[in-house]
């Protein structure tokens, strides 16, 4: 069993940046993956960004180039460093760890406004 928090999210103008940062409750070096997804309101949950142990990352289209992800073994926490964020990035940001199961986090708000 996993439990993971994240915290960092808020309300950022467009262009801005923001850290989301999700903390496991144990180790996070024995799970296969871990990653970010995001929900906006009416649309079905995505994944933005995962990265494996061995350190390959991925990133969904709209995000790539934009935001990076890591994970810090010893601290058993992943990051989310989001720049030049836009409106449409608007959502609820959820962690989540693969290994053998699927644990999520409750989610941190992130909305982009002027």
């Amino acid at each position: 069993q996993v439990q993971l928090v994240e915290s960092g999210g808020g309300l950022v103008q467009p262009g801005g940046s923001l850290r989301l940062s999700c903390a496991a409750s144990r180790s996070i070096s024995s799970l296969s993956s871990m990653g970010w997804y995001r929900q906006a309101p009416g649309k079905q949950r995505e994944l933005v960004a995962r990265i494996r142990t061995i350190g390959t990352t991925y990133y969904a289209d709209s995000v790539q180039g934009r935001f990076t992800i890591s994970r810090d073994n010893a601290k058993n926490t992943v990051s989310l460093q989001m720049n030049s964020l836009k409106p449409e990035d608007t959502a609820v940001y959820f962690c989540n760890a693969q290994g053998p199961y699927d644990y999520w986090g409750q989610g941190t708000q992130v909305t982009v406004s002027s």
